[in-house]
């Protein structure tokens, strides 16, 4: 599987007879100009974390995909996907309303995509989620969980790969205040961002990998 970050909280995953897009995001999501890296993208399926713009701009894929929108379960071509209820927020959806976690199973491999979580994950959550392999979560604060979150999130998984995203490296002033905060989090240093990731299941690493994308 190849994994590309498209900005904000968009994944392209392109497996070996599928791609699945995550949070689709808008033009302005990723680096305020017009053009949006989705223009040349086709998918087989879109998953939706919540109704936010910014990760539902399901318009921008090409394809014909099959939109995957909320809890329950889902097999589209060989993809079987589980959407867990949670909250975008730490008051039960009080303030920015719910929130679907995805994992997928795709390739024989298991990726969990957070979408906006805004709190650590309850047991009856944690227990959805812990054959997760692939991780991608948010670690910018703001509307969804900060970089202390995210690691403790981390460790409640502890996935074999973590690939942070909804956080902004366009904007070097707020990379220091996310980012590193994250690295620093998690005890590690001088990873270079790559542009795209790429791993089966056999290739999966032994202990667990920090991996930084740079957003298309």
């Amino acid at each position: 599987m190849e994994i590309t970050w498209l900005g904000h909280s968009c994944f392209q995953l392109r497996g070996k007879n599928v791609t699945l897009i995550t949070d689709p995001a808008t033009p302005q999501q990723n680096d305020g100009s017009e053009a949006s890296p989705l223009s040349k993208v086709n998918a087989s399926i879109i998953t939706v974390s919540h109704n936010h713009p910014g990760h539902n701009y399901v318009q921008g894929v090409g394809g014909n995909p099959r939109v995957v929108r909320g809890p329950g379960e889902y097999e589209i071509s060989d993809v079987l996907i589980t959407g867990v209820a949670s909250y975008h927020d730490d008051e039960r959806g009080k303030k920015l309303g719910r929130n679907t976690i995805y994992i997928i199973h795709m390739d024989d491999l298991v990726i969990c995509h957070l979408g906006d979580l805004g709190h650590v994950l309850p047991e009856e959550l944690l227990e959805e989620v812990a054959d997760a392999d692939v991780l991608l979560l948010p670690i910018g604060g703001g509307n969804s969980i900060n970089a202390t979150q995210a690691a403790e999130i981390i460790s409640q998984i502890e996935p074999r790969v973590v690939i942070p995203m909804h956080y902004h490296p366009e904007q070097p002033e707020s990379i220091p205040a996310q980012l590193n905060k994250f690295c620093r989090e998690m005890g590690v240093e001088g990873i270079q961002p790559q542009p795209k990731f790429t791993v089966t299941k056999s290739s999966l690493p032994v202990a667990m990998q920090i991996v930084l994308l740079s957003p298309r």
